[in-house]
């Protein structure tokens, strides 16, 4: 048995790297947070890993326990984690905009026997594990560490296999599924980067990687993290993406990689040419979703190649795609051919085949007898909607691709009922689900509205029990769901209707539902409250 961890990895690469610089806290994410500017070296890191490990142990946290960790971009999240990782403990990442009802489900769902938020989210998260009726501790990253409520498992010591930490995402049935990740999903996360080669050529010793994604999200924690761990650079986490210091920040930090989301490129081209659209040390950056009509300008422009690349959660790096070797084929969508190791289809919706140029769904399975190896260790207590998603020894990822007699794979379009924003998977149903509590709606529907910066916006059609569809109620809405689920996932347009497109068995009929959407937009029938939509601090 392979008794690497990330906690091991972490620990060989501080015990060569010393006092080179592990992370970089810019001025502007010290403000934010309140914490210190500046380098974190390798031996500090550790240190600190070290001191969290102890005082866990003593607390009596082990195997078998998961942590919920709410911690933002801080390097406190990172402390811990590795910590509990050397331990055999799982973490639980909490999206910061997650509210009360969303934050009830999570805690409950994933058994989580401890969860650590900041302060200020305290007294929610308390209310949160009260209204789901579960014995999890909750304290912030300052306080004193409660003691475990139940023993760790009487397990050997931490493995491949083990589980590393717990990641929810939104599908298409509504509650987010918890993906189960383990240490070697992790683990080949960081050995495919280092390993990639061509336009990102990861260079030993040498990289500072810069990114704005949440760590809470596999792209940051699993590919990002891990990639620097792996060869031994310099990891600068911002808070979140600001537009206009965004060049400032990379800069100042001497980033010579940065992680990008599609939402990004055109908010930077939006900026006026300057002379020092190529003062910067960037030598590519690594991300999906750009706009196909905006790829070869932006290059021009900062004179750094954007790579594309195609994974989610569940197939972590191990069914990766990237466009890291020419031809890329930019402007087209394009997101790479499957490497050796990786083995693809482009099906129809009976399953077969389908031929070179046409749409199709994009199945992906490892090459060799391991077709799960880098994948995710299957969805936690549903082993129905795992095996699902594996039909057939293949997994089917819902998004429809077209490939090229090349190899060369381009995107088209999500198969999933999924609205996706600014980098965010929404599910219809979980917001559908969310909104049918208030008092005064009888029933609704989402749909995903196209946004030229966004991606999609949320829309939501709503039936009234009895009271007025106005403006002033549409408004009202909102900020009655701000209070039960993630800002970006209220309704960003409303419209009121007497009734929805549905099933004889109730069921609503996406199909119509996008073809009333379309009408109503025509028609001027929706009602922005996307002026409502905004990130608390």
């Amino acid at each position: 048995m392979n008794t690497e961890t990330v906690y091991t990895r972490f620990k060989s690469t501080a015990a060569m790297q010393g006092d080179a610089p592990f992370l970089h806290v810019l001025e502007e994410t010290a403000q934010v947070y309140g914490i210190p500017q500046g380098d974190i070296s390798y031996d500090e890191m550790a240190q600190r890993v070290e001191g969290w490990r102890n005082r866990f142990m003593d607390a009596g946290y082990g195997a078998g326990h998961r942590v919920g960790l709410l911690l933002e971009n801080r390097p406190v999240f990172l402390e811990i984690w590795l910590a509990l990782n050397a331990i055999g403990a799982s973490v639980v990442p909490i999206n910061p905009d997650l509210r009360l009802a969303e934050l009830e489900y999570l805690a409950e769902h994933s058994e989580m026997i401890l969860a650590i938020v900041l302060s200020d989210r305290l007294e929610e998260m308390k209310t949160a594990v009260e209204n789901a009726g579960i014995p999890t501790l909750v304290t912030p990253p300052e306080g004193a560490l409660p003691k475990a409520i139940r023993p760790a498992a009487a397990e050997a010591a931490p493995n491949t296999a083990t589980e590393c930490a717990l990641l929810y995402t939104s599908g298409t049935t509504g509650k987010p599924k918890g993906c189960i990740l383990s240490n070697e999903y992790y683990l080949y996360s960081g050995d495919w980067y280092a390993d990639a080669g061509g336009h990102i050529s990861l260079r030993q010793g040498e990289e500072r990687m810069l990114t704005p994604l949440p760590v809470f999200h596999m792209n940051a924690m699993a590919v990002s993290v891990m990639a620097m761990i792996t060869v031994g650079g310099c990891l600068i986490m911002l808070d979140r993406f600001h537009p206009r210091s965004w060049w400032a920040s990379v800069r100042k930090s001497s980033a010579t990689v940065v992680h990008y989301l599609g939402v990004m490129p055109p908010m930077l081209m939006r900026a006026d040419p300057s002379e020092d659209d190529r003062n910067h040390n960037v030598r590519f950056g690594f991300g999906a979703g750009v706009d196909a009509k905006l790829h070869d300008p932006f290059e021009e422009r900062y004179g750094f190649p954007l790579i594309e690349a195609w994974a989610c959660t569940e197939t972590g790096s191990g069914g990766v795609i990237c466009a890291n070797e020419e031809p890329r084929k930019t402007g087209t969508a394009c997101f790479g051919r499957p490497a050796k190791e990786v083995e693809v289809r482009v099906v129809d919706d009976a399953g077969k085949d389908v031929a070179p140029g046409a749409p199709g769904e994009m199945l992906v399975r490892r090459a060799g007898d391991n077709p799960h190896y880098g994948f995710f260790s299957g969805y936690l207590k549903n082993r129905e909607a795992t095996d699902e998603l594996w039909e057939g020894g293949w997994l089917h990822t819902g998004d429809v691709v077209q490939q090229d007699e090349d190899g060369s794979l381009h995107f088209v379009d999500r198969k999933k009922n999924v609205i996706r924003r600014s980098g965010e998977n929404i599910s219809a149903v979980e917001v559908e689900s969310i909104l049918n509590r208030h008092p005064e709606i009888a029933s609704c529907a989402a749909a995903a509205a196209p946004d030229d910066v966004r991606g999609d916006e949320v829309a939501v059609f709503i039936i009234l029990d009895a009271a007025e569809g106005n403006s002033a109620k549409a408004e009202e809405i909102v900020t009655w769901a701000l209070d039960q689920m993630a800002y970006y996932k209220a309704p960003g347009w409303i419209a009121f209707v007497e009734d929805l497109p549905l099933t004889a068995t109730q069921k609503i009929l996406r199909g119509q539902l996008k073809d009333l959407l379309v009408k109503t937009f025509e028609t001027d029938g929706f009602i922005d409250t996307r002026h409502l939509k905004k990130r608390t601090s």
